[in-house]
């Protein structure tokens, strides 16, 4: 019951339920305080399927939030690589310097 009040509280969230032990019991995707899909096996999973459905149903990102998910979408995923933020820019440049 406490976790209904929890949901709709945000836009956008992975909610992971964890047992006794590491690995967790329910891991969901809540968007709008509606839990839209159940048993995603594993919070990277949940990540991905979070991100199809953002890039799918063509929403906005949580404002406060648009940065973190644009590096997600753009560097990790790929997907849009033409259109990046000058603040994705610098730091995918800062990236490549690290590692080449």
């Amino acid at each position: 019951e406490d976790a209904d009040c929890d949901l709709s509280a945000d836009v956008l969230k992975i909610l992971v339920v964890r047992g006794t032990a590491e690995d967790p019991v329910n891991v969901s995707i809540v968007l709008e305080g509606q839990e839209i899909l159940c048993h995603c096996q594993n919070p990277a999973k949940a990540c991905a399927l979070l991100m199809g459905c953002i890039y799918g149903m063509n929403l906005e990102y949580p404002r406060e939030l648009r940065y973190t998910f644009e590096v997600f979408q753009k560097l990790f995923l790929e997907l849009d690589l033409i259109k990046l933020s000058p603040k994705v820019q610098a730091l995918k440049a800062k990236l490549l310097a690290l590692f080449c």
